[in-house]
């Protein structure tokens, strides 16, 4: 039977298929357990027994579909937000980040909160924040210990916090935001045996969930507190950092006041995604550079030179070597057909950006570690999406992009790095990214002729 063309990839009306996508049929607390802990090895088996579109069935209850064929995803990132629900795609991430918060909503609720977050993160923000990242991350590198190995993701975790606690905040000083600091680096600190409790009250009332719920209810009592002492500045239309914006809110326009609930859950997001993702990225760039000598002299003499666009397609070949993010979710509203297959509606579809990264299809030697392939017009279109896509796409991929790519020009025309080679690295989930599991250890030296 000849194929129709005209049908669109991914289908919302007519459709015919019957059957659903195929997977695994081993238990949910088994399946549960190899998507949280062997992310970057069992979805790719996966994908050469089944397919490009495989069911999982995830704790607690969740159906999940990985999709992993460019088009199919296309087609997904370009669907109607009506019928593709990101927000309750990020269920998982309600009890941390909140109701409000702009990972959680959908439709008309999601676009009001994307609408007051988008002026901090505009082209225009984005250049009065180059200074003040280059300024952290230089006193930052000039206090690395030479010749001793240490944690590259620690203390790019500690440097993008900072950073991202002044775009928030505006300051960064004070006893109530050096708690903040210490618990923030507690809360981003999950595994998947923790991230269970998450979903699960009657965990949180016994070890090591009870320890992370406190700490996140003196989270929450610290920012109720700064949002309160903020209300009461008379100089909120001067100042520029979010929570001054998102208090301005209906002084400036005819949208109604945020309560401090909303504000909260927008505050955490931000503080919570805005710095644990770029640091990860950093971390795997660090890595990565130091063990390709011949990479690290390429990416050494842009730092040196200033060119910005080099140092940028190493941060993001490191992102396709090594996404953040292993996948996006979706929840549907409506059946829809992709393929062959119907996915009904409450499944959750998941874009997965890391095994489109690794096929050979869009990208040749997919595990070498290679920046000049996103020179020249880079890999096609819809073949490298850390940030996501659509209308959903991350708000802060900007900002993410601009403090690597400053903060690797601090580190790389300062020091020379190298790895440390008693620990080799592997990959490990905290949370719902996709870390360094020993932190990326590395040893710098610093250079003679480095920029002053």
């Amino acid at each position: 039977m000849a194929t129709d063309i005209t049908q669109p990839v991914v289908r919302l009306d007519d459709l015919t298929a019957t059957h659903e996508p195929p997977g695994s049929r081993l238990p949910v607390l088994a399946q549960t357990a190899l998507f949280g802990l062997f992310r970057q090895h069992w979805p790719p088996r996966l994908r050469r027994r089944y397919g490009d579109v495989v069911r999982l069935r995830i704790y607690p209850g969740r159906s999940v579909v990985l999709l992993s064929d460019v088009e199919h995803i296309r087609g997904v990132f370009a669907g109607p937000a009506t019928v593709f629900h990101a927000g309750e795609g990020n269920v998982i991430l309600k009890p941390a980040m909140g109701e409000h918060s702009v990972l959680l909503t959908d439709e008309d609720v999601h676009l009001r909160a994307r609408k007051l977050l988008m002026p901090a993160f505009n082209g225009a923000s984005l250049r009065g924040y180059r200074s003040m990242i280059a300024d952290l991350a230089e006193a930052e590198v000039r206090r690395w210990p030479a010749n001793h190995a240490f944690s590259s993701h620690a203390r790019m975790q500690a440097l993008t916090l900072e950073v991202i606690l002044r775009v928030v905040f505006g300051v960064a000083e004070g006893p109530r935001l050096d708690e903040l600091r210490h618990l923030l680096a507690r809360i981003v600190d999950v595994g998947p045996v923790e991230l269970i409790g998450w979903s699960n009250p009657g965990l949180q009332r016994t070890g090591p969930w009870k320890r992370y719920a406190l700490a996140q209810r003196r989270v929450d009592r610290l920012l109720y507190a700064e949002i309160a002492e903020r209300r009461r500045a008379t100089d909120l239309d001067r100042r520029r950092d979010v929570l001054s914006r998102l208090l301005s809110v209906s002084a400036n326009s005819d949208e109604a006041a945020l309560t401090d609930a909303e504000l909260r859950d927008q505050l955490i997001t931000l503080l919570l995604a805005g710095h644990e993702t770029t640091a990860t990225a950093l971390a795997w760039t660090l890595h990565e550079l130091a063990r390709d000598p011949e990479e690290l002299a390429k990416a050494t003499r842009a730092a040196d030179d200033g060119d910005e666009k080099y140092l940028e397609a190493v941060v993001k070949e490191a992102l396709r070597l090594h996404p953040v993010i292993s996948e996006v979710a979706r929840r549907l509203t409506r059946d829809i057909q992709i393929g062959d297959v119907r996915i009904p509606a409450g499944h959750t579809v998941m874009p997965a950006m890391a095994l489109v990264h690794a096929d050979t299809e869009h990208h040749p030697e997919p595990g070498r570690f290679r920046p000049d392939r996103f020179l020249d017009g880079g890999p096609a279109p819809g073949t490298w999406f850390p940030f996501g896509g659509g209308v959903r796409r991350c708000l802060g991929a900007g900002f993410s992009q601009l403090e690597s790519v400053v903060m690797l020009r601090a580190i790389l025309t300062r020091h020379h790095v190298a790895p440390d080679r008693a620990l080799p690295e592997r990959t490990a989930t905290r949370n719902i990214t996709m870390v360094p599991a020993r932190g990326a250890r590395i040893v710098v030296t610093p250079r003679v002729d480095h920029s002053l």
